[in-house]
């Protein structure tokens, strides 16, 4: 039977993912195979100044074909600090940003959007599901209380910048055909369930949130597979993965970097199995960020030794056919 969800992704032959916010940050971390530390000093001098960690994602994404390059910013981090700190420490220029992708509407994947839209001269494209904008919205604590998120993202607002808004559920192509925005992600594996203690108003009653806005970045490397680059993976980062494969029809799955929600009691009870679908995926890099949380990412280190990458603050992480 046709896939009727079947994406045209162009092949790409260099990809650069820039850790701009993670929860991590550490100094002391050396370069090695795929991966570019910043530099700790400039010149012979000690900086005064430092890069910043945040509870919250933000990845500048640049890809290259030929002559040919583009640039998406994934995310903006939770605070309005973090993000525009670490792009001036980074020489990251906001004009540079081609277009900019919201994972999902959580605070901490949208905080710095509206101060950077304010750095970014041209009109930018927005690219969000429709319901990132839902609110109010709900975590559940282990008390019973239900404490609700900060509005960060308000479509009406957004009416009034530079932003050209782009609102879609299905699997969408950007930055000419070469990066992948999968929208919707089908959920079919039966561990994963998405986020229990998460609810969402709608007329006057609330209901749990399936945060059906979750969707991650999709690119396909020449010679090597997909790339999948996924912001909170409330979907589960193991359908990410599938849905990927299917929207796309390639199989093999190079790379898998971003959060993929496995912090705390309730969702530390899938690790293992998490671990055991990956290594049926074999993806030759993985690297845990934001979500992850601390006992996941020490387990793919130790499961993973060859294919795993520790994260950090201003790590450049580089992809290429031309590269193992």
């Amino acid at each position: 039977m046709e896939n009727p969800f079947l994406v045209l992704l162009r092949e790409v032959d260099r990809i650069e993912v820039i850790t701009v916010i993670d929860n991590y940050v550490d100094v002391l971390l050396v370069s090695s195979a795929n991966v570019t530390r910043p530099p700790n000093s400039r010149g012979e001098e000690i900086p005064t100044d430092a890069l910043l960690a945040e509870h919250g994602l933000c990845l500048l994404v640049n890809v290259y074909q030929g002559e040919e390059t583009h640039t998406v910013l994934f995310d903006t981090g939770y605070t309005r600090l973090g993000v525009l700190h670490n792009m001036e420490l980074l020489e990251i220029v906001p004009d540079a940003i081609e277009a900019i992708v919201l994972s999902h509407g959580h605070m901490d994947h949208t905080g710095s959007l509206y101060p950077l839209i304010k750095k970014i001269s041209n009109p930018i494209p927005l690219m969000v599901h429709p319901d990132a904008f839902l609110f109010p919205r709900y975590v559940e604590a282990p008390d019973g209380k239900r404490l609700r998120m900060p509005r960060t993202l308000i479509r009406d607002d957004l009416a009034h910048t530079t932003v050209k808004l782009f609102e879609t559920k299905t699997p969408t192509l950007m930055a000419n055909d070469m990066i992948m925005v999968t929208g919707e992600v089908e959920r079919i594996t039966k561990f994963e369930k998405g986020m229990p203690n998460a609810f969402v108003e709608k007329n006057g009653k609330n209901e749990p949130d399936r945060i059906l806005d979750d969707q991650s970045l999709v690119i396909n490397l020449k010679g090597k597979g997909l790339v999948v680059i996924a912001g909170c993976s409330h979907a589960g980062i193991i359908n990410t993965v599938i849905f990927s494969e299917k929207i796309t029809g390639v199989s093999k799955i190079h790379a898998i970097l971003g959060g993929f929600h496995l912090s705390g009691p309730v969702y530390e009870q899938i690790i293992e199995k998490t671990i055991q679908e990956f290594k049926k995926i074999a993806p030759e890099i993985i690297v845990p960020m934001h979500c992850t949380g601390w006992n996941a990412i020490h387990r793919f280190s130790q499961e993973f030794p060859s294919s795993f990458r520790l994260n950090s603050v201003g790590t450049k992480i580089t992809l290429s056919r031309n590269l193992l």
